[in-house]
């Protein structure tokens, strides 16, 4: 299986803070799990580390590469369909890191780890 993480739950995942959910914990930690980390989480970390929003994703926002490659998690880039989907998406929704979650989910057909209820109603599978 393979599985879209939202922002908060990558750093959850890292941090090991209790507020991630036990199914989203042992879909993650499942060894026949392939983890997608999306370009636009990295994005949303290291701009929000540097405005003083996430202090306590400073490890990771200095050294997401090697993590991620210590996790064996990969990376999904943002392509033009993701971005295009994203943009058009009518949705009432408007924080941008989350249309391009969204987008990216529905176009890799890969359910996302959220605990954003609001996803459900946008065409994607989420778990949580």
């Amino acid at each position: 299986m393979r599985l879209l993480l939202d922002t908060h739950a990558l750093l959850w995942s890292v941090l090991d803070d209790a507020h991630l959910s036990r199914a989203a914990r042992s879909a993650i930690a499942s060894d026949s799990t392939e983890i997608l980390i999306s370009a636009v989480s990295i994005f949303e970390i290291t701009l929000k580390h540097r405005l003083g929003k996430l202090r306590q994703a400073a490890p990771f926002a200095r050294h997401h590469q090697r993590m991620m490659a210590e996790l064996e998690w990969s990376a999904l880039p943002v392509s033009m369909d993701h971005a295009s989907l994203a943009g058009s998406l009518d949705i009432p929704h408007k924080d941008p890191f989350d249309r391009l979650l969204i987008a990216q989910a529905r176009i890799e057909r890969v359910p996302i780890v959220s605990n954003e209820t609001l996803f459900d109603a946008f065409g994607v599978e989420r778990i949580w």
